[in-house]
């Protein structure tokens, strides 16, 4: 799943206040705890299914579908953030939550329950604690999170030629620089979440909204992914 990246321009009515800094990052972890969660009932859903089972992994047709809306989603809420009403984005997300819980029905199907909540616990411990670091750090993390882009772009890379090589060593280093990468994500979109919600004007509540659901996207995108290579890393599959 790649990274997404917003490109929100800054309100000119922007107040540096500590208080509305955590409005707006309650919204954002409240948004993100809502798509986490539709996400899992759904992976739930469809690896209990029977039916389920059949329409998406019967061929890879429904999951191509899939992977295509899923991307779809990302790039329209991106390019259209500014245009939507809060409450639009907000559906828009929790419908990409719903679609990419489909996707992830497999890890249930594949690997053990004991090996996704292992999993599921590592990513929430290690995604607080760089979320954390990302909402109090006074570094400038601007330089760091160019770095990481170009880290992911190599990191799409490998994947891709693995896809022919099918190098279990490439595999297991892939899984290694996932998780680094999607950490260090994790601490550049919290500070420049923050960054946003200090500039943005807290008396416009459309525009609250609206960081609040691009916000939680991007952290949410960075918990799936360090859930999942941490998954390919250390999970046990079923017999």
């Amino acid at each position: 799943m790649a990274q997404y990246e917003s490109y929100m321009p800054y309100s000119s009515y922007g107040v540096d206040s500590l208080e509305q800094v955590n409005a707006i990052f309650r919204k954002v972890y409240q948004y993100m705890a809502i798509g986490l969660i539709l996400t899992a009932l759904t992976a739930w859903f469809s690896a209990s299914s029977p039916a389920m089972i059949r329409m998406l992994f019967s061929s890879q047709t429904p999951l191509i579908i899939l992977a295509i809306a899923e991307i779809g989603l990302v790039i329209y809420l991106g390019a259209a953030i500014n245009k939507l009403a809060a409450s639009t984005a907000f559906m828009l997300f929790a419908i990409y939550s719903i679609l990419n819980g489909m996707t992830c029905s497999v890890v249930l199907l594949v690997y053990t329950g004991e090996s996704v909540y292992k999993a599921f616990l590592s990513t929430a411990g290690m995604f607080g604690a760089m979320s954390i670091y990302g909402l109090y750090t006074k570094r400038d993390l601007t330089s760091f999170g160019s770095f990481l882009r170009m880290g992911l772009f190599g990191l799409l890379i490998a994947m891709v030629i693995n896809l022919f090589i099918r190098s279990s060593m490439v595999e297991l280093y892939i899984s290694i620089f996932g998780i680094i990468i999607f950490l260090g994500l994790t601490a550049y979109d919290t500070a420049k979440i923050k960054a946003m919600a200090n500039e943005v004007d807290g008396r416009d509540e459309n525009m609250v909204g609206r960081v609040s659901v691009i916000g939680a996207l991007e952290l949410y995108l960075d918990f799936i992914n360090i859930f999942l290579y941490l998954l390919r890393l250390f999970g046990k599959r079923r017999d």
